[in-house]
């Protein structure tokens, strides 16, 4: 049996920090102090994580809803908080399939709490990097069915990447192993808020961590490229598609909802 990966408690890492904005309990100290020295710099921090996770809830909610999908490929999962994707997607349709991808250790210490599905449906982890996408759609395969639609999420993800064309890449490569139909959802941090990028750069900065690179709305909406972008566009994440009564606050990050048609 292979040794079980380590978890280094005393370098901030950014799905515990993530887990800590959003009101969670999986996070160290020494991510929490990361967390509030970010707060202190960019008070909307906090807004936006919770504004991201709302996001992602409309999205699932319309993929297995109106659009019918009932497979989603979670990439960059993040620790488990309240109304994870397979929740989400198995409330409106019991049978879905979900997979999720990360490679944090922690993730995959607490992955158990994302195998939970319904009788109908499935859930499955991958322990991998983004940047083996061949490696994740592989291993996906043993869950989903690629002869059909399948939902990509890279959600907050994609500043986790330093070199944009790389990031590119991961999207370009993901994608193409997604059959005709298929749906590619994703949000990402924007450098329109100076006191956010000032907050990143701090972060950054840190030993051991690694880097977010917030981007334009423009370079988000290029990850798009070939795909048919869905109403309302690439938009700052508490403004695709809000409930009637959601507030629709300014946030600097930004997402949207592509179709492969091709």
């Amino acid at each position: 049996m292979s040794k079980p990966p380590e978890i280094d408690s005393t370098v901030p890492h950014s799905a515990r920090i993530w887990n800590y904005l959003l009101g969670g309990k999986d996070y160290y100290p020494v991510d929490q102090r990361a967390g509030d020295m970010v707060c202190g710099i960019f008070p909307g921090m906090v807004e936006l994580s919770r504004q991201s996770r709302h996001m992602l809830a409309r999205v699932v909610r319309w993929l297995a809803g109106e659009a019918g999908v009932r497979q989603f490929l979670d990439v960059g999962t993040g620790l488990p908080v309240v109304d994870n994707t397979h929740e989400v997607a198995q409330r409106v349709a019991p049978e879905s399939r979900i997979v999720y991808v990360d490679n944090d250790p922690l993730v995959l210490a607490y992955a158990q709490a994302l195998l939970t599905s319904t009788p109908e449906g499935a859930t499955d982890y991958i322990q991998a990097d983004a940047r083996d996408p061949e490696k994740i759609l592989a291993a996906a395969a043993r869950t989903l069915d690629f002869s059909q639609p399948v939902a990509l999420m890279l959600m907050g993800l994609l500043g986790l990447v330093r070199d944009y064309d790389e990031a590119r890449s991961i999207v370009e490569r993901l994608v193409a192993g997604l059959p005709s139909g298929s749906y590619l959802a994703l949000y990402d941090g924007t450098d329109t808020e100076p006191a956010y990028v000032e907050a990143l750069r701090r972060y950054n900065a840190g030993k051991g961590v690694i880097p977010y690179t917030a981007r334009s709305p423009q370079l988000i909406a290029r990850y798009f490229d070939g795909l048919e972008v869905l109403e309302p566009g690439i938009v700052p994440v508490s403004r695709w598609r809000p409930e009637p009564l959601d507030e629709t606050p300014e946030v600097a990050c930004a997402g949207g909802v592509g179709r492969k048609n091709a």
